[in-house]
């Protein structure tokens, strides 16, 4: 098991790099912008768009389940070491961790986003509802309104709806004792499955809460499991490199067939998400666990630093994207199948990147460093 403890600190030093590859699959499902049909229309541009990046928001589903298994397996751990969650506590450390950026993002998507486009010559037409962004129900402002006008202020649906989870998570587990944590898991499991048994849009599907807080309950349930049955830890740590190559070749066809597989029967587009959910958990298990891995991420050492900047990456790589494409246009250099596949996308990722770590080093860390005294 790849787990540091010093200092009360817990580390799994395999998650940073699969943080950026959560990362870079949304950041290419929302990359190579054109407005020139004939590139649109070219069949390597549909390859890459349609097919290869098509599912690229699966990088959220990941981050969910990251989140539901990391908070869990702390929770966890700090209930059996003091007997109780220390719910004040852990508020604070999620709010350090996370208002700071967010809400930069909303004074940029509501008062910078609007100014810079008028001064393009655009005009602006945000359709947000900014006391949903201040309470953290963004995500219901898009099922209501649609994607807000500033790009930036929509990636912020996956930011709430996580808050939301961080709010009620831990009263929810101060309620039962570790070894009937299964309660609430069957009762959240239950919920999911019916509200996406009578909700089949996409919107729903995609946005809501009930539908997306299975992801982070099959992330709890995978730390429960390996948190407090042996059997199952040596399960995973044993699991054979056929299992394993097995593991990651059914992630990757629900990940580029996804559609097709939602689309067999009704009670496949009910439960995919948690089927879905169930290999990206047993993905990061067999990552910090298994002696019989075919790789760690921890051994890609740039990705796995990159890693540690992937909140900032998510929130700030439309200000990337934004910029390169301002400025391709402008030098018309954007008309070309190469310069939106790849100029554009390395340049906007180049960009992000520089953007992200300026926002962690010296906007982010302040607020780390108070947090770190509630760990």
């Amino acid at each position: 098991m790849n787990l540091y403890q010093q200092k009360k600190t817990i580390y799994f030093e395999n998650l940073d790099g699969l943080r950026f590859i959560c990362f870079l699959l949304v950041f290419f499902f929302h990359s190579f912008h054109t407005e020139y049909n004939f590139i649109k229309s070219n069949y390597i541009y549909e390859f890459i768009t349609d097919f290869i990046f098509e599912n690229g928001n699966l990088g959220v589903n990941i981050f969910f389940v990251l989140s539901g298994f990391l908070i869990t397996f702390l929770l966890i751990l700090e209930k059996r070491n003091s007997g109780h969650i220390n719910i004040k506590k852990f508020w604070i450390r999620r709010i350090f961790r996370i208002w700071p950026l967010f809400f930069f993002c909303i004074f940029f998507g509501f008062i910078v986003f609007p100014e810079v486009k008028s001064f393009f010559g655009e005009s602006p037409n945000e359709t947000a509802n900014l006391i949903y962004y201040l309470s953290f129900i963004n995500n219901f402002d898009i099922i209501k309104n649609g994607l807000p006008d500033s790009s930036v202020l929509g990636v912020l649906w996956s930011i709430a709806i996580e808050e939301q989870f961080y709010l009620i998570w831990p009263i929810i587990l101060s309620f039962f004792s570790i070894k009937r944590y299964w309660i609430p898991f069957l009762i959240i499991i239950v919920i999911n499955i019916i509200f996406r048994s009578f909700n089949h849009d996409y919107i729903n599907l995609e946005f809501h809460t009930i539908s997306c807080i299975g992801d982070m309950t099959v992330g709890a349930i995978g730390a429960w499991l390996v948190s407090n049955f042996s059997r199952f830890k040596f399960f995973i740590t044993n699991l054979s490199k056929t299992k394993i190559y097995f593991l990651y070749i059914m992630f990757f066809v629900f990940y580029l067939f996804r559609k097709e597989i939602s689309s067999i029967s009704l009670i496949i587009l009910i439960i995919e998400r948690l089927l879905i959910a169930c290999l990206i958990i047993l993905i990061i298990l067999e990552q910090n666990y298994s002696k019989n891995s075919f790789y760690k991420f921890s051994s890609f050492k740039t990705i796995s630093n990159l890693g540690k900047i992937t909140y900032g990456l998510y929130c700030l790589h439309f200000i990337g994207i934004l910029i390169v494409i301002t400025i391709t246009d402008k030098l018309n250099i954007n008309n070309n199948l190469w310069e939106v596949l790849i100029l554009e996308t390395c340049l906007a990722l180049i960009i992000s990147i520089f953007i992200s770590k300026i926002s962690y080093n010296y906007f982010e860390k302040p607020f780390l460093k108070i947090k770190a005294k509630f760990n």
